[in-house]
């Protein structure tokens, strides 16, 4: 004769998953301990179900499924943070290298000394015709370059300091401005290129930021092209 187990209540049922749901695993990694945590769950449910009315297999392989895919994100997640990491401390390294050599990188603004001053341009895409004007503080055009059919990506240049009377222009900060087109339309992916020196490097949360005087700080995604 078959004998039916007496179903266990709902307050210990209730009690008996709430104690397997505190259980800790203070040898085991995180990931094992939430296995251990699922599996320790589904085995107190198992044991204390209905025997009138128990677990289906759809049930129990749903359970299992959850359980893979909450392992599964875990280790995604372990997996990530150590990229993350891997990545921060790379980009460090590469951000000490950049230490005393000159970068290229969005800006306006262009530091003339002894009569010389270099800076660059930036296109996303192929220009017919390039013009940069070079003003002074004032906002006055002092020297004008145009370059036609350039092709996409970064030029660095540099100017004499020659003014339009045979001058040479006075130390100082000038302005750049850019104006690149295409069959007569003005393009909205070229900006000018502005030259600094690496003087330092700071590392953070934000991850490592390049130092540059008279440009503020940096990140690695801003540098353009190391000189």
């Amino acid at each position: 004769m078959a004998v039916i187990a007496t179903p266990t209540s709902t307050s210990a049922v209730s009690q008996s998953l709430m104690d397997s749901m505190n259980t800790k695993n203070s040898t085991g990694n995180e990931i094992s301990a939430e296995q251990d945590k699922f599996m320790t769950l589904l085995i107190t449910q198992l044991k204390n179900q209905d025997p009138l009315n128990p677990l289906d297999n759809a049930q129990v392989t749903s359970q299992l499924a959850q359980l893979n895919t909450v392992t599964g994100i875990n280790k995604l997640n372990d997996t990530l943070e150590t990229l993350k990491t891997d990545l921060a401390a790379s980009q460090s390294a590469q951000a000490v290298n950049m230490i005393n050599h000159g970068v290229l990188a969005p800006g306006k603004s262009m530091q003339v000394a002894e009569g010389k001053g270099i800076f660059g341009i930036e296109l996303g895409s192929y220009a017919d015709t390039v013009q940069l004007d070079i003003k002074n503080s004032s906002g006055k055009v002092v020297h004008s370059l145009t370059m036609n059919n350039v092709e996409a990506g970064v030029l660095p240049l540099a100017w004499d300091g020659k003014l339009e009377d045979g001058k040479t222009a006075p130390d100082g900060t000038y302005t750049l401005a850019l104006t690149a087109t295409t069959s007569g339309k003005a393009l909205t992916d070229a900006q000018a290129l502005a030259f600094g020196t690496v003087a330092s490097v700071s590392t953070g949360p934000g991850g490592a930021k390049l130092n540059v005087p008279g440009m503020g700080q940096l990140t690695m995604d801003d540098i353009k092209q190391v000189l």
